[in-house]
C-alpha cells in the first residue's frame, strides 16, 4: 500500500519534476474524488455510497468509468477504505488520509491569510550524490521542491522557513547521500554575479499561474453572490476550484513580502476563493444531501456538511495539536 501521507499519490498529478508543477485545464478522476469526499466528509470520516460518490462525479464531467475506477485505485492507495452491505458498497477516508487532508486543508484555509514575520535568514539544504544515484537524487530534489524549496544551484536548496517537524521527518526519510542543513543570512557582494535567494524561485510564472486563476474563476463570483450557481453546478464549481486552489501553495511558498514585487497577486486570489467556495457551500451541501439520500443503501441518516475555510482552519488545531502549525505543502 502507497502510504497515504504522500500526498502526491492522493493528488498524482501534482508531482513533477520540472521547475514548476504541470498546470492542468481539468483534473484527474482521483483527484476530483479526493477533493469531493473530503469536502463533505471531513472530520467525521462519514460513509457515503459509492454510487453516490460516481454520480457526483458524473455530474462534474468525469465518466462513469473513471470514476468507479478511482474509487478503486485510491482505495487500493490506502486513501479510502469500503464496506459491503448486500449488493450495496460505501466509501471513507482512512483515518490517515483524512489526517493529511485535514493537515492539508487547515494550510489551504490559512494560507495568505496574513503577512509573515521573517527574521532574514534562510534554510540551506546542501547535498552531494554520485551520478550513479540519479535516481535518489530525483526523489530527494522531488521532496525538497515539496517541502517548499527550490534551488539556487544543483546541490544547494533554499526556503525562508524555518526547520520544522515536518522538514526533518520528511528530509530524514530521504537522506541519501552527503546531506547538510543550516539556517544562515545573506552577505550581499558589491559583484556582478551575486545571486540573491530569492531567484530561485521563478516568480514571473508564478505571477502568470496566479493570472490563470483569476481569468478562470473571476467571471463566476457575480453569478455566486446573486445566488444563481445551484445543484450539481454548485457543487462541481466548488470542488473544481478547490482542486485548482489547493495547487497554488504548492506554486507560491509564501515568502515573505518584502522579497516580493509590488502588487503580488496571492491576497487578491485568496479573496475570490473564499468568496467562491463559502458562497457555494449551502447550495452545494443541499445538492450532496439530495444525492445521497436517494442512492441504494444510505444508511437513515448522513451527516454531510459543506465545511467552510474557517472550519478547515479549526479541523487541524482541534483534532491533531502535535502536527506542526503550518505543515508545509501538505496540501
Amino acid at each position: 500500500m502507497v502510504s497515504p501521507f504522500q500526498i502526491e499519490e492522493i493528488f498524482p498529478d501534482a508531482a513533477t519534476g520540472s521547475r514548476l508543477p504541470r498546470r492542468q485545464e481539468g483534473s484527474s478522476a482521483q483527484a476530483l474524488t479526493a477533493t469531493l469526499v473530503a469536502d463533505y466528509t471531513l472530520p467525521e470520516r462519514i460513509w457515503l455510497p459509492s454510487a453516490a460518490i460516481v454520480a457526483l462525479l458524473v455530474e462534474s464531467g468525469v465518466s462513469g468509468g473513471a470514476a468507479r475506477t478511482a474509487l478503486s485505485r485510491l482505495t487500493r492507495r490506502g486513501v479510502l477504505e469500503s464496506t459491503r452491505d448486500g449488493r450495496h458498497s460505501s466509501h471513507r477516508l482512512t483515518s490517515a488520509a483524512a489526517s493529511e487532508l485535514m493537515a492539508g486543508g487547515s494550510w489551504i484555509a490559512r494560507f495568505g491569510d496574513h503577512d509573515r514575520v521573517w527574521d532574514g535568514s534562510w534554510t540551506l539544504v546542501a547535498f552531494s550524490l554520485p551520478e550513479e544515484q540519479g535516481a535518489q537524487r530525483r526523489s530527494l530534489r522531488a521532496e525538497l521542491r515539496w517541502l517548499g524549496f527550490a534551488p539556487l544551484y544543483d546541490g544547494l536548496w533554499v526556503s525562508p522557513d524555518e526547520i520544522n517537524p515536518t522538514v526533518e521527518r520528511r528530509l530524514g526519510a530521504v537522506a541519501f547521500g552527503a546531506l547538510t542543513v543550516f539556517r544562515a543570512r545573506q552577505a550581499e557582494l558589491a559583484v556582478g554575479a551575486n545571486r540573491s535567494p530569492v531567484d530561485a524561485w521563478d516568480l514571473p510564472a508564478i505571477a502568470e499561474h496566479y493570472e490563470h486563476f483569476d481569468r478562470r474563476w473571476r467571471p463566476l463570483l457575480p453569478q455566486v453572490r446573486r445566488g444563481e450557481i445551484t445543484g450539481a453546478g454548485a457543487v462541481q464549481a466548488r470542488t473544481q476550484i478547490m482542486d485548482a486552489y489547493r495547487r497554488i501553495p504548492l506554486l507560491d511558498p509564501q515568502l515573505p513580502t518584502e522579497l516580493l514585487p509590488s502588487g503580488w497577486p496571492r491576497s487578491r486570489a485568496r479573496e475570490l476563493f473564499v468568496s467562491i467556495y463559502d458562497g457555494l457551500a449551502g447550495q452545494a451541501e443541499k445538492h450532496v444531501r439530495a444525492v445521497v439520500s436517494r442512492s441504494p443503501g444510505t444508511p437513515r441518516t448522513v451527516a454531510i456538511h459543506a465545511q467552510s475555510i474557517a472550519d478547515m482552519a479549526r479541523n487541524l488545531s482541534e483534532t491533531s495539536p502535535q502536527v506542526p502549525e503550518s505543515p508545509q505543502r501538505i496540501t
